[in-house]
């Protein structure tokens, strides 16, 4: 689908300088822009480029004078970056405007959904599943019975919605996730075998929730393992059964977050977290890569290591850790020099 200077300028309310009818059918980073493709320059260290790029059209600030001749044409608006965004928001949104049921599909006749509903091919939707206006399901795509899905929720190839989850307004569930498996519950018995706790309970993601590629979110026991508003998770995370993750926060990949633990809202936790089982982490915890969580968080606090200490304490005691073979080796030749006396 192509787009002219003009109507870009119209969706980002900005001002053409050059030629109105130029289209782009692509984007393109500035270095890399060519005929038919759209740019942007926000961060000065890139304005060379500017004047070499091939790129039809070129998002710049308001206040950008060029210095010397330029090919592109400028829209010219108030923030090019988040102009930018704005439009790969706008381009995604088109991009996924597909409709209707593909062949073949499976719908439970008491299955019901919305308008502007998309179903990709091969997809399961089981019985009183309830889907939303505007939800758009890609396919191979299955959905349990008695799922729940609101408005605008787009869930790409692959993924597994197990039964009895709800999925706010908004959220987005990629490749591979899967929602709603049962969570690790065995229990020993007398003859030291496993006997497996019956996993009753489901999973809740409230709106404007993403959930990565191949992340997996486990049913509870009993109640609802919960995804407050605004939750982004990465691709491969582990999330334990009755866990909940408040507002705003954002996890990246390979962390796993173990059962029944609470985690508050606006924290930030690295990739290649561990975090144990029946804790609570507070609002706007900052937790760095690797680092491996045994304790309550109390809110604000910045943790690194395993097991985590402070961030400020761990660096200052990282200087030591290093030098160890150093201070073993002084030590050892303090000891020897005291016995030669």
């Amino acid at each position: 689908m192509k787009f002219t200077a003009s109507q870009i300028a119209g969706i980002l309310e900005g001002e053409v300088e050059g030629n109105p009818e130029v289209a782009v059918d692509k984007l393109a980073k500035i270095e890399e822009g060519e005929t038919g493709s759209l740019t942007f320059l926000a961060n000065p260290k890139y304005t060379p480029y500017i004047y070499s790029t091939a790129a039809s059209i070129t998002l710049v600030n308001k206040d950008f004078v060029p210095e010397q001749d330029i090919s592109t044409t400028l829209i010219k608006v108030d923030d090019a970056y988040e102009s930018f965004s704005k439009l790969l928001e706008y381009y995604d949104q088109v991009k996924n405007n597909q409709t209707g049921l593909e062949n073949p599909v499976y719908v439970s006749e008491s299955a019901a959904y919305g308008e502007d509903f998309y179903l990709g091919a091969f997809s399961y939707l089981g019985n009183n599943v309830k889907i939303g206006n505007g939800v758009k399901i890609y396919p191979n795509v299955y959905i349990g019975d008695n799922v729940n899905i609101a408005d605008n929720v787009l869930i790409f190839a692959g993924a597994k919605i197990y039964s009895d989850t709800i999925i706010g307004k908004g959220c987005v569930i990629h490749s591979g996730a899967i929602i709603g498996a049962d969570g690790f519950g065995f229990a020993p018995n007398s003859n030291g075998q496993y006997s497996k706790v019956p996993q009753i309970g489901n999973v809740i993601l409230e709106e404007n929730v993403d959930v990565g590629a191949g992340t997996t979110i486990d049913r509870a026991t009993l109640g609802s393992t919960i995804l407050r508003n605004g939750v982004k998770l990465d691709n491969q995370i582990q999330i334990a059964h009755n866990v909940e993750i408040g507002e705003h926060t954002a996890i990246a990949a390979q962390t796993g977050i173990a059962g029944s633990t609470k985690i508050g809202k606006n924290c930030l936790i690295g990739g290649q977290v561990g975090i144990v089982g029946h804790i609570t982490i507070g609002d706007r915890v900052r937790i760095q890569a690797q680092s491996g969580i045994g304790r309550n968080v109390k809110d604000d606090e910045i943790l690194q290591g395993s097991p985590a200490l402070n961030y400020g304490d761990y660096n200052k005691s990282y200087v030591h850790f290093k030098n160890l073979p150093k201070l073993v080796n002084r030590i050892n030749d303090i000891e020897k020099r005291r016995d030669d006396k």
